[in-house]
């Protein structure tokens, strides 16, 4: 039955993209052929901004943390904001199809530097996102991992092959579809179970001590504040900086189609998260009304519930969030190495190997995520994954702000940033009660940013092309 799910899920994605891509080039890949609407990429992007990881975990963080995840994501929305108001027209206006073509002007040791922090970030991130979700759906089918994986990644590259970032735009309106409706589903299920213990549910009974109050405990405000403020910074980061997140938007039609589309979709976060973080309370209000004690892993929680009583809706609502983290991430990466690598838009045969390698590479580190037991792997790796945004916050900020300036030692700064980070959280840990957590990627792309001032230097091309051309015209 699962493989039945899986193949039947595959063939329904095959063909909306063989519709949304009729024909298959560069121009359709990269860009979408600049012609997406804006509410399609809006709700398209609800579903591949929460990957199955987030899927199996925000429900159990209301056992350590209770709903104090939703102060992060209302800093969410500030930062799409600003991403919308401030990097949208600057990405816009300079008619980029990789962000990363905005860190020219500091020279091609910063350009290649940040496109290759993407890419290092980029391939561990969906690595460790994917690895969760290829666990399970293994469990599901009696499969070992390894052979999971390769079936996964090769459905995913099947359907983007050929219409990439055009396709992602109408295959992630109806990912998203199927993940609303199997989160939906599965709250009403446990809300029939929990019916058949207590009788109906009211709002009060789910909100009282047994439920989110029992749940939420006591919050400092200067946590809630740090929590506004991470969700806001983590966005204008790991949105505004990343090519993966920033493609879709920058295939809308115009500046203010885009604009739309980013508040829209940024607007649709705090109301799914809390959504999740429902289902969550109703599970352990469940667990505590049948005498079941609470598993020591939270992410179980759901898994537990889900693979018992609903298994189907389950994987649906895995495959949905894991398919459209995977397949826009494998998108973005081909373009970036295609773009900024090889600075080789154009090259079709270039751009169809990519895909194929990127697939691979991406498999090979789920696969190595596998070799190992433990979450505490995934932890540590996200962990570095955070350390490689900081010198592209750095290297965004002075290209911003200094586009007269170049660097030759941009990657020495930026592999020194990090370093120095890790030294310093260490010793902050070692001899005080305080350990560093989001502000390690403000440390980290401060570092940076004055890295690259203190190494640069006034770049006097403009002025000679300027003169140059003064010559000319007189």
């Amino acid at each position: 039955m699962t493989l039945i799910v899986i193949i039947t899920y595959f063939l329904l994605l095959l063909g909306v993209s063989r519709l949304a891509a009729s024909r298959s080039n560069n121009n359709v890949f990269f860009r979408g052929e600049r012609k997406s609407p804006w509410y399609m990429v809006a709700f398209g992007m609800v579903g591949a901004s929460i990957s199955g990881v987030t899927f199996v975990s925000v429900p159990g963080m209301v056992t350590h943390s209770g709903f104090s995840y939703l102060m992060v994501c209302a800093g969410f929305i500030p930062g799409y904001i600003i991403v919308a108001y401030l990097l949208l027209p600057y990405y816009y206006r300079h008619g980029v199809t990789s962000i990363y073509t905005i860190l020219k002007p500091l020279g091609q040791s910063a350009y290649k530097t940040g496109a290759s922090f993407f890419l290092l970030s980029k391939l561990l991130g969906t690595g460790a996102k994917f690895f969760v979700p290829c666990y399970i759906i293994s469990l599901m089918l009696g499969w070992h991992i390894s052979l999971t994986i390769l079936m996964l990644f090769a459905l995913v590259w099947l359907y983007t092959r050929r219409g990439g970032i055009k396709t992602l735009v109408w295959t992630d309106t109806l990912q998203t579809l199927c993940m609303l409706a199997a989160l939906i589903t599965i709250i009403w299920q446990v809300g029939q179970s929990l019916g058949n213990l207590i009788g109906p549910i009211s709002p009060m009974g789910l909100i009282g001590p047994m439920g989110l109050i029992g749940l939420i405990g006591p919050i400092s405000p200067l946590s809630l504040v740090l929590s506004f403020i991470s969700g806001a910074f983590i966005v204008i980061v790991m949105t505004g900086l990343d090519q993966d997140m920033m493609q879709k938007n920058l295939t809308c039609k115009s500046l203010r189609d885009a604009q739309k589309d980013m508040c829209s979709y940024g607007m649709a976060f705090l109301p799914v998260n809390a959504l999740f973080l429902l289902l969550g309370a109703m599970l352990v209000m469940l667990s505590n009304l049948q005498g079941m004690p609470l598993p020591s892993n939270p992410d179980d929680l759901l898994i537990h519930y889900a693979l018992e009583h609903v298994p189907v809706i389950f994987l649906l609502g895995i495959l949905a969030t894991s398919f459209s983290t995977v397949d826009s991430s494998l998108t973005a990466l081909t373009t970036t190495f295609c773009i900024d690598i090889c600075e080789r838009p154009d090259d079709e045969r270039l751009r169809k190997r990519t895909h194929l390698t990127m697939a691979l590479l991406l498999a090979l580190c789920v696969f190595c995520f596998s070799l190992s037991d433990t979450t505490s792997l995934i932890d540590v790796i996200y962990t570095l994954v955070g350390y490689t945004y900081g010198p592209l916050l750095g290297l965004f900020s002075f290209a911003l702000l200094h586009s007269n300036r170049q660097s030759r030692y941009a990657p020495v700064v930026c592999i020194a940033a990090p370093i120095l980070c890790f030294v310093i959280s260490t010793a902050v840990s070692r001899y005080t009660s305080y350990h560093m957590g989001y502000e390690l990627l403000m440390l980290n792309g401060l570092l940076t940013y004055c890295g690259l001032y203190g190494t640069s230097y006034e770049n006097d091309n403009d002025n000679e092309n300027d003169n140059d051309n003064s010559s000319q015209k007189t």
